[in-house]
């Protein structure tokens, strides 16, 4: 595949040359929070003419500990996504856990991602082919990038063109992650290539039996991440971080995004011009 090829998203957003961003909170804590972050979130993009899908997790079903927090209730939170794909005009993402979850979820969001640790499940990836809607499978920390290949063949198997990779990091020990950025050009061979710039920097297993994180290198693997060619990055945010219902450690304060939506697209026009 040509690596400027446009990304298979739905009909009426393309990418083309420009970076796609995916963006938003881990999880849906309400609507006033979901249209605050999204009308930020579309103000910097705008500004800086790149195209942005808003995410936001109805459930969060990989937890630590039966005390974390889950979700404010599926249809709640889903028709909030519906609401924030309607009110901005602009498509909407959240992750599927299980088959039967596929086809709910895709009446109300434009892309469905799939967990990391679910990116082998094949009937989680065949449920969501078959919806239609683009298929974004982020990278098992336990595969190589080569090893996804499978995953996206799955999804195209089923009758689905639209398949993505987001690469999110590789288990280095018992509580970090390190990103091997080979793995970027490896998965653009086969599929439209994303980065996640935050949950690469999480921290797992910690003993409390909360996740940590280190948000202050998300600029850095930012622009590292679009001068290694990505298709997109995939970035957490949060008015207040530290409040975030849902993996606080390693999220982007909001106020923040603009100056790295500004970094990120002059990385990429100059990355465009290198590889011409």
């Amino acid at each position: 595949m040509d690596r400027n090829q446009q990304l298979l998203i739905p009909s009426g957003w393309t990418a083309g040359d420009r970076l796609q961003i995916i963006a938003g909170p881990c999880a849906i804590e309400g609507e006033d929070m979901a249209f605050r972050i999204a009308e930020s979130l579309m103000e910097a993009c705008t500004a800086q003419g790149l195209p942005l899908i808003f995410k936001g997790s109805y459930r969060k079903a990989n937890r630590s500990r039966m005390d974390s927090f889950t979700g404010i209730g599926d249809e709640k939170a889903l028709n909030i996504l519906s609401g924030v794909r309607t009110r901005f005009d602009i498509p909407v993402t959240t992750d599927v856990h299980t088959a039967e979850e596929a086809a709910m979820a895709a009446e109300f969001v434009d892309v469905l991602q799939i967990p990391a640790f679910l990116c082998r499940q094949t009937d989680l990836l065949v449920a969501a082919a078959e919806t239609g809607k683009v298929v974004n499978i982020k990278k098992g920390q336990f595969l190589s990038a080569e090893a996804m290949e499978h995953a996206v063949t799955k999804v195209q198997e089923a009758g689905n063109a639209k398949a993505w990779v987001t690469e999110r990091g590789t288990t280095f020990g018992y509580q970090d992650l390190v990103v091997d950025f080979r793995g970027l050009a490896a998965m653009r061979g086969f599929a439209p290539t994303i980065m996640d710039l935050t949950h690469s920097l999480q921290q797992p297993n910690q003993s409390s039996g909360v996740t940590g994180g280190r948000p202050e290198l998300i600029a850095h693997m930012a622009r590292t991440a679009v001068a290694a060619g990505a298709d997109g990055v995939f970035i957490e945010t949060h008015p207040d971080p530290a409040s975030a219902k849902s993996d606080g450690a390693n999220m982007l304060a909001l106020d923040r995004f603009p100056a790295l939506v500004q970094q990120m697209k002059t990385i990429r026009a100059a990355y465009l011009e290198a590889i011409l």
